[in-house]
């Protein structure tokens, strides 16, 4: 059996200006980064926001709480655009970039699996156009111009010890999470505690993703927020005189990438922010721009519907001005089994009692996305374990909701094994739509934490600690009560903590802390022992990654 990589690197691919011209790029409109890689020009991206051509339908794929058992959201998302394309519709998928990260951890990659992949898939896992360099160089400039000032005079009496700008890296380096700098001589500048976090945390990354344009990049950046001075008052990028600079070295960054499936279908693959951390989504930028080349767009947000898919809707949407005409939440009978209580070396055995009980996670992501008002199906992920008895017994299961369940074949069959779901979901898109955020803007910062707690976690209540409590009225205070709210909380429970498998309910979520992200327009709240900055695990990823003597890479997946 051919690995990913493999099946990627033996299938032929249209130079990257031949994807561009089957969505109405020319040739000026990219600009090439090798054969297979190009970047939509900002000229041409200025000039299709204004465009008056009408939307296309956008889809949303989203999963159940991941397990070591596998989803394969990705690749169903890639595996349903490759099926509309089968069934000659006009359509563009749109995903984020890979993280350096889990792909050289545990995760591994990002571009899909089998012959459901975008490509070429070990540069987009790798370091792709730059972009996250970008978003680490800026970050850490903003970090470097800090502790200058301050060793410079410190005319803008920054109070160190409230300094909250981190420098970033974009690898798991759990050693970087608290650190001294400035040791030694006092030409090494001012000796401070000081943190690190992983690229696609930082602010920067998310404002990457949200802003519009240039213009509303800028104005982003200036709003961050880095420090108090010594009267109370906020510091931001903008006092520092940062902006400019910034904005500069991203100017590259903020043009979505163009590449292509195995099967050429066209991609959009740009921004990465975490869904546990961040907010999950790709950029508005490429979401829109697909969104006027395409009739249908296929797009994602990271980790399970409790997360990326709750932050799609009520920060995405909200900040981009877009709504889903569909959802579609990828689940398996691995991954539902490990739910009910099955060891991942047993998974391989029919437990339709296990997958029963698993069910119920299932379950309450399917209520979850209801809330929002869209049109929802079920993508039934096939692994070559799963017996028959088992696959349909989820399907009826999902069925027994009023949800149609589509049992998918992507990784095996690309996009004929989803042309099935394909189907579905272009009726889904015709059907009636009332989608509608969560919580609205005039909503308390700490009501609309505790709304998302109990409709979206199934919590009793969001347990506040007093050093958050009075982070959010000082919030609030200074006008920032309107802003969306972003939870950073594990993914492998749809509560706060991570052992707690299935559908926990009625438990108490701890909120331990807050920190304000003004330029991405939303109050980040940490639930249990969430950190921005993950670690490696006993036997990462990157130990298996190599390239010979012809520059051919191997060990990605």
């Amino acid at each position: 059996m051919l690995s990913d990589i493999e099946i990627s690197q033996q299938t032929e691919l249209e130079p990257i200006e031949k994807v561009a011209e089957s969505i109405g790029l020319t040739a000026d409109d990219i600009e090439l980064y090798g054969k297979y890689k190009a970047k939509i020009s900002y000229k041409k991206i200025q000039e299709i926001a204004y465009s008056p051509a009408k939307n296309g339908k956008l889809i949303l794929v989203t999963a159940i709480t991941p397990t070591a058992a596998g989803e394969g959201k990705s690749t169903v998302s890639i595996g349903l655009g490759d099926a509309l394309h089968l069934l000659n519709k006009n359509v563009i998928i749109a995903l984020r970039e890979p993280s350096l990260g889990p792909c050289f951890g545990s995760k591994g990659g990002a571009t899909g699996g089998g012959y459901s992949q975008i490509a070429p898939m070990e540069d987009i896992n790798l370091h792709f156009t730059g972009d996250i360099h970008a978003v680490t160089t800026a970050a850490n400039l903003l970090a470097t111009m800090i502790d200058n000032h301050i060793y410079q005079g410190n005319k803008l009496e920054i109070d160190e010890k409230t300094i909250v700008w981190k420098r970033c890296v974009d690898l798991n380096d759990r050693t970087l999470r608290d650190i001294t700098i400035g040791q030694g001589a006092k030409i090494n500048g001012v000796e401070r505690k000081a943190q690190f976090c992983i690229s696609v945390a930082s602010e920067v990354m998310a404002i990457l993703c949200l802003a519009r344009d240039i213009k509303d990049l800028k104005a982003r950046l200036a709003k961050i927020v880095v420090a108090k001075d010594v009267k109370g008052n906020y510091v931001t990028a903008a006092d520092l005189n940062a902006v400019g600079a910034m904005a500069a070295i991203l100017k590259d960054a903020i043009k979505p990438n163009l590449v292509q499936t195995l099967e050429h279908t066209p991609a959009l693959v740009h921004g990465g922010p975490f869904a546990n951390i961040a907010h999950g989504c790709n950029s508005i930028i490429a979401t829109k721009t697909a969104l006027k080349l395409a009739d249908y767009v296929v797009t994602e947000a990271g980790f399970g519907a409790d997360l990326g898919a709750e932050k799609f809707m009520d920060i995405k949407c909200r900040q981009g001005h877009i709504a889903p005409s569909a959802v579609v939440i990828v689940a398996t009978v691995r991954a539902l089994k490990m739910h009910g209580g099955v060891e991942k070396d047993k998974l391989s055995e029919e437990n339709l009692l296990a997958l029963d009980e698993g069910f119920e996670n299932l379950r309450v992501h399917i209520e979850n996305m209801q809330k929002f008002g869209v049109p929802v199906a079920v993508a039934i992920n096939k692994f070559a374990t799963d017996t028959e008895q088992e696959l349909m017994y989820l399907k009826q299961k999902t069925e027994g909701m009023g949800i149609r369940a589509v049992i998918c074949e992507g990784w095996e069959k690309g996009g004929l094994g989803v042309k099935s779901l394909a189907e579905v979901v272009i009726r889904l898109c015709d059907e009636p739509n009332e989608f509608h955020y969560l919580y609205q803007d005039e909503e308390p910062l700490e009501d609309k934490i505790s709304k998302i707690a109990k409709e979206i976690y199934r919590a009793k209540y969001a347990d506040f600690s007093e050093i958050a409590l009075k982070k959010l009225e000082a919030f609030g205070k200074r006008g920032y009560d309107k802003l969306c709210v972003c939870i950073a909380k594990t993914q492998n429970s749809i509560s706060h903590d991570k052992a707690l498998r299935n559908a926990p309910h009625d438990y108490v979520l701890p909120i331990r802390d807050v920190s304000l992200s003004a330029g991405a327009g939303f109050v980040v709240a940490y639930a249990g022992s969430i950190v921005d900055m993950p670690g490696l695990p006993e036997f990462p990823a990157a130990e298996n990654i190599d390239i010979d003597d012809d520059g051919k890479i191997s060990g990605l997946f």
